[in-house]
């Protein structure tokens, strides 16, 4: 584990968390969830696995201020905003340069700074066990989550032979990512057993990954080549503006995981959630007789299964079922449970106002 290195990714917007997620303040630092930002869960849950001086963070320029806060014991120096929004395959090729910048033989875990996990322990054994596998052979892991709904909102994986690896977690062979499917489509897939959701999480020896990035996606390869050789913060910042602007945005999956054929995926079953909407909060809080869960203060009268954040005021329902109801300090939103996904094209919608800028 002495060469093992974290990178969590922290750039997302989280857009479907409005009002509570806005651009200035991403649903990484929402306290929503066990009282601290999803960012400090992330970094909480590689104590004793990878020290703080081995965790990385990848940001946005604008928001490096606040990850140092949420993430206060990782070294400043590790945190690396980005100028620009590109995806999430350059952040990684930055990710994987910078491993290599401090150790050549570098074993990269690339993790997301806005999901949970109920099961920390098996998660930590899941990741152990998929650093093991990636410093003893040529491959990329990623982590595939044994799906327990016909999910609409995740990628999958599907998993192809049975892989003998002599660890407590299951490694089976990738066979494809698939985007996004629908209704019909996922519950194939969960019938069927062979796929898993796709968790956005990678383990490999860096030198694993410079070898996809230049076989797959050269223009990334120098990229994390030159942030290898940079020397200082300032070196890295500089290169990093100069750079970004002229790179295509892309993700990981199109930029490598469709090309690989060296991808094999972990089993788990830690609990994971993506919590990437409003009613996947329904499965962190209690809910009340009728059905409603709340967040704050509420009065519910002959009102069911409606989702309640509103933590800085009273909200009361009369007669209504199947909202989802949120308050932050300079917005609302209300709308059906199943419309929750809409969100993203209401925010367009907003940010075309010309007082729209305050309120995303």
């Amino acid at each position: 584990m002495k060469h093992a290195y974290a990178v969590i990714l922290a750039g997302g917007s989280g857009e479907r968390f409005w009002p509570l997620s806005t651009k200035a303040r991403p649903k990484q630092f929402i306290s929503l969830f066990g009282g601290r930002p999803l960012l400090s869960l992330a970094v909480e849950r590689l104590h004793g696995l990878i020290p703080a001086d081995r965790i990385f963070i990848i940001t946005a320029e604008r928001l490096v201020a606040d990850t140092a806060e949420a993430a206060w014991n990782v070294p400043r120096a590790n945190i690396v905003g980005e100028p620009c929004k590109r995806d999430t395959a350059p952040a990684i090729a930055v990710a994987c340069g910078l491993v290599r910048r401090q150790d050549p033989e570098g074993i990269v875990c690339i993790l997301t700074a806005d999901q949970l996990m109920s099961d920390v322990e098996t998660f930590r054994l899941t990741l152990t066990d998929a650093i093991k596998v990636a410093a003893s052979q040529e491959v990329i892991v990623t982590m595939g989550i044994q799906p327990d709904y016909a999910a609409t909102g995740f990628g999958y994986i599907e998993a192809g032979d049975l892989m003998e690896t002599r660890t407590v977690t299951r490694f089976n062979k990738a066979t494809r990512f698939v985007e996004k499917p629908d209704a019909y489509t996922a519950a194939r897939y969960v019938e069927s057993g062979r796929y898993c959701w796709n968790a956005g999480m990678f383990i490999w020896k860096s030198g694993v990954m410079r070898k996809a990035f230049g076989e797959f996606a050269p223009e990334l390869a120098e990229l994390s080549d030159a942030v290898a050789e940079s020397a200082t913060p300032e070196e890295l910042d500089a290169l990093l503006r100069r750079a970004y602007p002229s790179l295509r945005a892309i993700s990981i999956d199109y930029a490598v995981m469709e090309h690989a054929q060296n991808i094999v995926m972990a089993r788990g079953s830690f609990g994971w959630d993506d919590v990437g909407s409003w009613p996947s909060v329904a499965g962190h809080f209690a809910a009340d007789l009728d059905g409603n869960v709340i967040v704050g203060s509420c009065e519910p009268m002959e009102a069911q299964n409606n989702i309640v954040v509103s933590e800085n005021r009273l909200t009361a329902l009369i007669g209504v079922r199947g909202l989802v109801v949120v308050h932050s300090e300079n917005a609302t939103l209300i709308c059906p449970r199943d419309r929750s996904e809409d969100v993203k094209k209401l925010l367009r919608r907003i940010a075309e106002r010309p007082d729209g800028e305050k309120y995303v």
